[in-house]
C-alpha cells in the first residue's frame, strides 16, 4: 500500500472510531441464508429499511417458501411487495432470479456460495440480471460473513465528502477502492455506521455539519470553512 493509502487508511479507520465512539457500536443485522438476504436485498433497492422489512415480511407470510413465490403468478408477488415500491420491477426480477437458481441447480438455495472464494461468489451473484455490485456485497458480508464491503448511497455520499474516494467515483469503482483501502475487519462496522452517519447528519442536503463529529477529518467540510460559510464545530 502506498504512503498516500496508509494515511487515507488512518484517516479512515479513524472517522469510524469517532463515528462509533458518537453513535454506539452498530448493532448486526439478522444473519439470513443467503437466497433470503438476496431477496430481501433487491426489495431494498431504493427502498427504505423500514418498507423493505414491510416487504419483506408480506412476501414470506404470502408465499411461505420459495417455491411458492416462484409458482405465484407475477402480479400476486407484485401485490405482496407493493409497500416496498418499484414492485412491478422487483416481482419479475425475484422470479428470474428464482427460476435461473433452479433451472441451473435444481434446488432454491444458495448455500454453495459458503464454500466459494469470495471472488467467484461475487461473480456468480452479479450474473443475475439486477444484482449489483452492492447487492452482491449485502450478500456475502451479511449472510456469508465474506469479505465485502456494501457501498449505498450513504457510504457513497459520506467517503466522498470525507475525501476517502475521488468525488467523481461511481458506486462501482468505490466499491473497489474501499475494499482496497480499508483492513477486511474494518468492512462490517464501517458500512454500519457510515450508513448511520448519513441517515443522521450527513444528509444528501443539508448536512449538519455544525454538530458533525467527523468534520475536522472531512474534505467537504474544509471547503465551507474556507468559504466562509459554516462555523466550526464545538469539540
Amino acid at each position: 500500500m502506498s504512503s498516500a493509502n496508509v494515511n487515507l487508511q488512518s484517516k479512515a479507520l479513524c472517522v469510524q472510531a469517532r463515528l462509533i465512539k458518537h453513535y454506539g457500536e452498530p448493532v448486526r443485522k439478522v444473519r439470513r441464508d443467503p437466497l433470503s438476504e438476496l431477496i430481501l436485498t433487491v426489495l431494498s433497492q431504493n427502498t427504505a429499511d423500514v418498507n423493505t422489512s414491510r416487504a419483506y415480511d408480506s412476501l414470506r407470510e404470502r408465499f411461505p417458501t420459495w417455491q411458492d413465490v416462484l409458482d405465484a403468478p407475477v402480479e400476486e408477488v407484485a401485490e405482496a411487495i407493493h409497500i416496498g415500491g418499484l414492485s412491478q420491477i422487483k416481482a419479475p426480477r425475484i422470479q428470474r432470479i428464482l427460476q435461473e437458481l433452479a433451472d441451473q441447480w435444481g434446488s432454491l438455495n444458495m448455500d454453495f456460495l459458503q464454500a466459494l472464494p469470495t471472488d467467484e461468489a461475487r461473480k456468480y451473484l452479479t450474473s443475475f440480471r439486477g444484482v449489483g455490485p452492492k447487492t452482491a456485497a449485502c450478500v456475502l458480508l451479511f449472510s456469508l460473513n465474506k469479505p465485502a464491503l456494501p457501498v449505498d448511497t450513504h457510504v457513497l455520499r459520506v467517503a466522498r465528502r470525507l475525501g476517502l474516494i475521488p468525488e467523481k467515483v461511481s458506486a462501482e469503482k468505490a466499491n473497489i477502492l474501499l475494499e482496497d483501502l480499508l483492513p477486511e475487519e474494518a468492512y462490517y462496522p464501517f458500512h454500519l455506521i457510515v450508513i448511520q452517519h448519513g441517515r443522521t447528519i450527513c444528509h444528501a442536503r443539508s448536512p449538519r455539519c455544525e454538530i458533525c463529529p467527523v468534520a475536522q477529518d472531512c474534505d467537504y467540510y474544509a471547503t465551507l470553512i474556507e468559504g466562509g460559510s459554516e462555523e466550526k464545530p464545538t469539540e
